[in-house]
């Protein structure tokens, strides 16, 4: 007979903020994410750059850690971590601010056809993004860290995202957007083998051992979704809605035969399918996503304000997410129910010690 867990068995659940990698980068993603993008002062300099980066490291590993912050105005609001973490990327301002060298990658995107992007949604010096199964918590640890930047840098913007809550999927299942489609079915996530190989930086001086993150911002029609039919979203798609098993046959996880036809010669599997345009023959443009839902407030004569919030995990986007994103753009039937609306980059620092603070790497020589 099985023993059901104690209520507060997650609430109470820590992921630990110290170690070699930043946490957001290896955990199992939480329901509740907000992305943060901060501008710096124009009088932040790097010295005030590597005070700021000490406070949050150390109010961060508070709050991760079921602590209140320091001079936290509601303690008791610390106490349920639910596996929150936070995790802090660096914009090129950022970087070239603290006098270190701007890798070749961090920058805008190149411009795809496709794009529709908003300063509203774009770019930032420096980036937190702060995730939990509780929002509650999350609310709370926002907040506090954003109380800690006031003197050295001003909100750009704010994405707030979601999955399904805790406890509602088994582990490991993957996420649904607002399609209704399954979303990140070919996912080399840290259990795999080749993540390292694929996500980790190597020999690039104070980001040796850290990352690069993509987050892009897409607007998704649901109404214009709403009036196609479902054989007419499982071709654009590629995959079955209800299993996300590709239209060939078999579970999600069945490789998809691109050869396959149907009994009058075209492939069962368009060629202008998201799926097929997706893929590529080189095994090095692939990426770890971790992206989340939106749901915002519509505007006046909307029913709705939705999209995703795509966040991947690359060591370079110039040679593994750029090429993906512009088969993309070039073609797939997707584009006609989204659109990106928003996209900056950033560099995800490795993680640090206890005692020692995130970005040290390349704030201290």
């Amino acid at each position: 007979m099985a023993v059901a867990a104690p209520e507060d068995a997650n609430g109470s659940m820590v992921v630990p903020f110290h170690g070699p990698d930043q946490a957001g980068l290896t955990v199992r993603p939480q329901a509740w994410s907000t992305f943060l993008a901060l501008d710096l002062l124009a009088e932040t300099d790097a010295d005030g750059l590597r005070r700021l980066m000490r406070l949050l490291s150390d109010d961060a590993s508070r709050l991760t850690s079921g602590e209140p912050a320091l001079a936290d105005s509601e303690p008791e609001l610390a106490t349920r971590p639910a596996r929150l973490t936070v995790t802090f990327g660096f914009g090129p301002a950022f970087v070239a601010r603290a006098g270190g060298e701007v890798p070749a990658w961090l920058g805008p995107l190149p411009a795809f056809a496709v794009d529709r992007l908003e300063e509203a949604w774009s770019h930032g010096d420096l980036l937190l993004e702060i995730a939990s199964d509780d929002p509650t918590t999350l609310a709370h640890a926002t907040r506090m860290l954003l109380k800690d930047t006031r003197s050295f840098a001003t909100v750009r913007w704010v994405q707030r995202g979601f999955r399904r809550a805790h406890g509602s999927m088994a582990n490991g299942t993957t996420m649904r957007n607002l399609f209704g489609q399954v979303d990140g079915t070919v996912n080399p996530g840290p259990a795999s083998a080749d993540f390292d190989g694929l996500v980790r930086i190597r020999d690039g001086g104070w980001l040796t051992g850290g990352t690069s993150l993509v987050v892009r911002r897409t607007a998704m029609d649901l109404e214009g979704w709403d009036r196609l039919d479902r054989p007419g979203r499982e071709a654009s798609v590629g995959r079955r809605l209800d299993t996300g098993a590709p239209l060939t046959g078999g579970g999600e996880h069945t490789e998809p035969d691109f050869e396959a036809r149907d009994a009058v010669g075209f492939p069962v599997i368009a060629e202008f399918s998201h799926v097929r345009r997706a893929r590529s023959d080189d095994p090095r443009e692939r990426f770890y996503r971790r992206g989340y839902n939106y749901d915002d407030t519509p505007a006046p004569g909307q029913i709705s304000n939705s999209g995703l919030i795509f966040a991947c995990f690359q060591a370079d986007p110039l040679t593994q997410f750029v090429p993906v994103q512009q088969r993309l753009s070039d073609l797939d039937l997707l584009n006609e129910w989204t659109t990106p609306i928003g996209s900056a980059v950033f560099a995800i620092p490795p993680g640090c010690d206890e005692g020692g603070f995130v970005g040290q790497t390349l704030l201290i020589d």
